[in-house]
This record gives C-alpha cells, sequence and structure tokens, in this order.
C-alpha cells in the first residue's frame, strides 16, 4: 500500500513525539516549578505576618522584604552560570533541599523559643538566593526533555504557573497563618519535600562537554560576564531584552498607581484583593488561548500589538471608577502577557546554544528583577510629582505608548521570527 504524502513526511521526521502530557520529564518540571513559585509568593506574605505577630518594627518587616527581594536578584546571573557549568539535576535538588531546611529550620526554632531577626533574615536570604538558582537551571533543563517541535506549546503551557501561584500562594499562606503562625512555613517545607521526591525521578540526557565554560575552566570573570557578551550579539534577544526592561518597569509602577488610585476612591480593602485577583485570572485566561494565538498569528504581531494593548488599556483605567472596574481592565492587560512572554521565551531557548542557555535565563531573569524592583518607586514617584491617581494612570500609558512606539519602529520586532507550530 503506497503511503501519503503526510505519512512519508512523518516517515522522513522521525516517530511523533509524545505529547507532553505523557512526558515525564516535562510533568515533572512544571510540577517542580510551580511548586517553587508557589513557594515564593507564599512566603513574600508569610515573612511580614510573622514579624508583625511578634511586634517587629515597621524597619524590620522592610529590611527583611528587601533582603528576600535583592537575594533573588542578586543571585540571578551567577546562578545562570551554575546551570551551564555543573550538573543541572543536581542543581534543582540542592535548591530545594536548601529551601526546605531553611523553612523546616523555622518550623523547628519558634516553638522553641528561639525567634530572632537575624535567624529569620537568614532564612530569607537563602529563599532568595535558592530560588533563583533553581529557575535558570530549570530553564535550561526544558529542551533538554522537550523535542524543539514542542517547545512553543510546553512554554505556553508554562506561561500559567505564576499566575496560578499568584492567585493561590498570597491566599494560601493568609489562611495558613490564621491557624498556626508557622502554618505557611510548614506547608513551604512540606512543597520543597515533595519537589525534591519529583526531582530525583527526572532523567536528563548526559550534556557533550563541548567547552571550557561546560568543562568548568572557564575563569570567573569571563564565565560571569559571558552571557552579557553573548546577548548583546544577538541582535532580537537584546531588542526582547530591553522590551522586557521596560514593560515590566512600567507593569509594576501601574499597579503601585492602582493601589493608589483605588485608595483615593475609598476602595475596601477586600475589593482591592480582588482587583490584584484579577490579574492572575486574567493571566491564566491568557495562558489558556495563548496557543491559538500564536498559530493565528505573526509573532511581530503578538509582540507590537500587545504593546500597543498595554497602553490602550492603561488610558482606559484613568476614565473608569476604582475597585473592580480597574481590576478588570489590569486582568485585561494579563491576558497578553503570557502570550508575549511565550512567544519570546520560545525564541530565546532555540537560539541560545546549550552551554549557554543558563546564563541567558540569569540575565534575562536580572533584568526583569531590576526592573520589578525600580517599578513600584517609579509609581511612587509619578503619584507624588502627578498629585493624583487619574494623571498617574495617564502617565503610565504615556510611557508603555512609548514602549509600544519603540517596538513598532525596532526592525527586529518587526521581523521577529516565527517559531515552528507543535506537532
Amino acid at each position: 500500500m503506497a503511503m501519503t504524502g503526510n505519512e512519508t513526511a512523518r516517515k522522513q521526521d522521525g516517530p511523533e513525539p509524545v505529547p507532553l502530557s505523557r512526558n515525564r520529564g516535562y510533568t515533572i518540571l512544571w510540577s517542580n516549578m510551580f511548586l517553587s513559585e508557589l513557594a515564593s509568593e507564599m512566603v513574600f506574605i508569610a515573612f511580614p505576618l510573622l514579624l508583625l505577630a511578634h511586634a517587629a518594627s515597621p524597619v524590620e518587616v522592610g529590611l527583611l522584604t528587601s533582603a528576600l527581594a535583592a537575594a533573588r536578584m542578586i543571585a540571578n546571573v551567577p546562578a545562570g552560570v551554575l546551570a551551564d557549568r555543573w550538573d543541572r539535576k543536581k542543581i534543582l535538588l540542592l535548591s530545594q533541599v536548601v529551601r526546605g531546611a531553611a523553612m523546616g529550620s523555622v518550623v523547628v526554632a519558634l516553638p522553641l523559643g528561639f525567634y530572632s531577626f537575624p535567624h529569620l533574615a537568614l532564612v530569607a536570604v537563602l529563599e532568595g538566593v535558592f530560588s533563583s538558582v533553581f529557575q535558570p537551571a530549570e530553564h535550561a533543563v526544558l529542551p533538554q526533555v522537550v523535542p524543539a517541535s514542542q517547545l512553543r506549546e510546553a512554554l505556553t503551557r508554562n506561561a500559567a504557573r505564576p499566575f496560578a501561584a499568584l492567585l493561590l500562594g498570597p491566599a494560601l499562606a493568609g489562611f495558613a497563618f490564621g491557624v498556626h503562625e508557622l502554618g505557611p512555613f510548614s506547608i513551604d517545607a512540606g512543597l520543597m519535600a515533595v519537589s525534591v521526591a519529583a526531582l530525583l525521578f527526572l532523567r536528563l540526557p548526559r550534556r557533550p562537554v563541548t567547552s571550557a565554560a561546560d568543562a568548568g575552566r572557564e575563569p570567573a570573570r569571563d564565565a560571569l560576564l559571558g552571557g552579557f557578551r553573548w546577548l548583546l550579539r544577538q541582535p532580537v534577544i537584546r531588542t526582547t531584552a530591553v522590551w522586557i526592561v521596560f514593560v515590566n518597569l512600567a507593569f509594576h509602577a501601574l499597579i503601585v498607581v492602582i493601589l493608589v488610585a483605588s485608595g483615593e476612591a475609598e476602595v475596601a480593602s477586600g475589593e482591592i484583593g480582588l482587583m490584584m485577583a484579577c490579574f492572575g485570572v486574567g493571566g491564566l485566561l491568557g495562558a489558556v488561548v495563548a496557543g491559538r494565538l500564536q498559530d493565528a498569528l505573526p509573532a511581530p504581531v503578538i509582540i507590537i500589538g500587545s504593546s500597543w494593548a498595554f497602553a490602550a488599556i492603561a488610558a482606559s483605567m484613568a476614565f473608569v471608577p476604582g475597585g473592580v472596574p480597574l481590576g478588570a481592565l489590569l486582568g485585561l492587560a494579563a491576558v497578553f502577557l503570557p502570550v508575549t512572554n511565550a512567544t519570546i521565551v520560545s525564541y530565546q531557548l532555540s537560539i541560545a546554544p546549550d552551554e549557554m542557555r543558563g546564563r541567558l535565563s540569569g540575565v534575562v531573569g536580572l533584568c526583569a528583577d531590576l526592573a520589578g524592583t525600580v517599578g513600584p518607586v517609579a509609581g511612587g514617584l509619578t503619584v507624588t510629582l502627578a498629585g493624583g491617581g487619574a494623571e498617574s494612570l495617564l502617565i503610565c500609558a504615556a510611557a508603555l505608548g512609548a514602549v509600544a512606539l519603540g517596538a513598532t519602529l525596532s526592525p527586529a520586532l518587526r521581523r521577529f521570527p516565527r517559531m515552528p507550530v507543535s506537532r
């Protein structure tokens, strides 16, 4: 019997890859990264609650929260080097073991009467550092367990994780703390134990030693700067890194401005929480439709179109009342984030050689975290200088409009390559 053209093509291309739902390696990675992000969202709420319950000063609360954020940010680039130079599975395991042990120390110390701010600060730093160590290794491992033809689909599914963690983490931390002050930390330690158990079953192909960096002979300075140097030589990735910085900065500023505008409108605290939940819901909805949008639209249309959508939605926020209507618009903006992020990261991972993927992830993570650190400050300054929520929202919209204009004029983004469709 003669084979059809499609059957012949499949024969030449090799066997069909198993669906992602049956890919054990991908399932383990997805689950572990979700547990990692969920734990991060929980502790971000749990630490301030615990400090306040023990009559800590506002300065101590601010210092510990800043230490957690700074540790995450500073660790990004060294974490990328580790992911490229050493055994990635061992890095994943070590990260979760240290984080679980750190949270476990809180669970053990407090009932014994050993509460101290330096101890909690150390735990926060360990959590920040090793959550950052985990992420580049996970990003670098993904192309090892997922075929190139399914990478875009995998990253689209991954885009739902942070929004799901954002929805569940703070609520779970608050509920668990209401039951017992050690509840969030006990749950966190348990999540890390589950993560370690699952990672033991992860099977990765052996990585060939192709460079001095892989063999660990590259000088430390060159290793740390290697990701920056490689990124600067790639016009498309360099441009997307700049886009990520400014979009993240504007979004973090926008959230602060939204909170201020809601305060001016005397919105109840419960409704403000609902507004923030809209952001998570919008992101989850965006992840659901991201695959269809990527199939239907060219990559430049997705990136540039999303940029203009962000600006238009931010401008609309200035003309709606605070509370749920404002939250609904924030959720609408979040719908566009998963498809855009998946489009950009798919290209980054497909173009980066294996020995550079960890460092690329570390550099991009540093860019995003820097923007996340500066953005809230910029939002506060915007409100102070503009003198009102509506005016500040229009300034944020103008900033996002400038980003959209820059994206439209960028040759690299106008000719952004299209990733292959998953088979």
